[in-house]
């Protein structure tokens, strides 16, 4: 079997696309505006999704879950995130939250926490970045010490995709603060109702406004000695290969977001018309629109590649995650102010969704790794 042939969709891949299409389009778009406008959690759409075994595919069967490979995961987001970015997060940072637990975690710790993901009963969010440690992770303060049996845990993480809506989040602490950098931190699951466990206020942003970001906040939490996820000292490491998957599918809601962009404005162009004729029909236009195509197409190939890579777990997945968030975004970001340009002053109003779709490609670009970060993981693989 060739290269070209693990990657490809198969037929039922392209059917699930047909599927969640449809979902998308139906209950999920109407209520995109509405959700940003009002900086809302998506309450229709996580019903949609949860509806149709879309809220969190990646869940093995043996679990309860969908058992969606990673390209299948990928087509998931995508074409959630062509409607609505900030539901595509939904099953986004589930399986950023979770894949701690599928990479590390033991058997018990997985029947404990994965029928519940699979089920929709409840959220995994993922707690790495703080105020003073965001690129560089391994500087980060949040401590946890061990008390018995238990581990006391201490500080704040930042920037926390769906917090305060998820039930359960996968968080690293130093666990050894003498121990050598990046291998002195261990990983936890907390619950939302630990005592000493709180929320910071929801982060007013530019973009992604139906999914809260807030900080974590721990003050002398216990949490049982059963809840870490791997060994001792390895946190950082899981934490790392969880991002080396996970960074593929924000590939794929960048995707998501500029085929969305591309398609209202190519409906737009073909009925404004100018100087007696449909604007489609200018040769500047033309060239625009070609462009954005083919910058989105190769990022869609590039994101489905490594979307088999991580099927696959090759050992150029770190690589290829990194090249596929980092050009998948940068290109969503070019298209979406191309969509806004296209539809002139319409485009930069709300009474249109390219605006909505620029600001939501923005953060794209940011997290889970900046793409100077990620420029430095391909550098760093490629120097190896």
């Amino acid at each position: 079997m060739s290269e070209f042939d693990l990657y490809r969709p198969t037929e039922e891949h392209e059917a699930l696309r047909e599927a969640v299409r449809s979902i998308a389009e139906d209950k999920i778009a109407p209520y995109a505006a509405d959700v940003d406008e009002k900086a809302r959690f998506p309450q229709e759409a996580y019903e949609a999704l949860r509806a149709s075994d879309l809220h969190a595919p990646h869940v093995a069967e043996e679990y309860g879950g969908a058992g969606a490979d990673a390209l299948a995961t990928c087509i998931v987001i995508e074409e959630v995130a062509r409607v609505c970015a900030s539901t595509s997060l939904i099953p986004a940072v589930n399986k950023l939250g979770s894949m701690p637990l599928i990479l590390a975690g033991s058997e018990e710790l997985k029947r404990r926490y994965l029928p519940e993901l699979a089920s929709g009963e409840a959220m995994f969010s993922y707690g790495l970045s703080e105020r003073e440690a965001g690129s560089d992770t391994a500087s980060m303060r949040t401590r946890a010490v061990r008390d018995g049996d238990d581990w006391v845990l201490n500080g704040q993480k930042s920037w926390i995709t769906n917090a305060g809506v998820s039930k359960y989040y996968t968080v690293m602490a130093v666990t050894d603060p003498d121990g050598p950098r990046g291998r002195n931190i261990s990983a936890f699951v907390v619950h939302i109702d630990d005592p000493g466990f709180s929320f910071g206020e929801p982060e007013r942003k530019l973009g992604i406004k139906g999914s809260p970001t807030r900080e974590l906040i721990f003050d002398n939490v216990r949490i049982p000695g059963d809840r870490l996820v791997g060994k001792v000292g390895e946190g950082l490491r899981t934490a790392l290969r969880t991002l080396d998957h996970t960074r593929v599918t924000i590939g794929a809601q960048a995707v998501g977001i500029a085929q969305g962009a591309l398609d209202y404005a190519l409906g737009y162009v073909k009925e404004r018309k100018q100087f007696g004729k449909a604007i489609a029909d200018f040769q500047g236009i033309q060239f625009m629109l070609a462009d954005m195509a083919m910058k989105l197409e190769a990022a869609r190939q590039m994101v489905y590649v490594a979307a088999a890579k991580s099927e696959r777990g090759d050992d150029d997945l770190s690589f290829y995650g990194a090249a596929a968030k980092c050009l998948a975004s940068d290109v969503a970001m070019e298209i979406t102010t191309d969509a806004v340009q296209l539809l002139g002053g319409y485009g930069y109003t709300r009474d249109y969704p390219v605006e909505r779709m620029m600001r939501d490609a923005k953060i794209t670009q940011i997290y889970e790794g900046t793409n100077q970060i990620q420029r430095l993981v391909m550098a760093r693989q490629l120097l190896k």
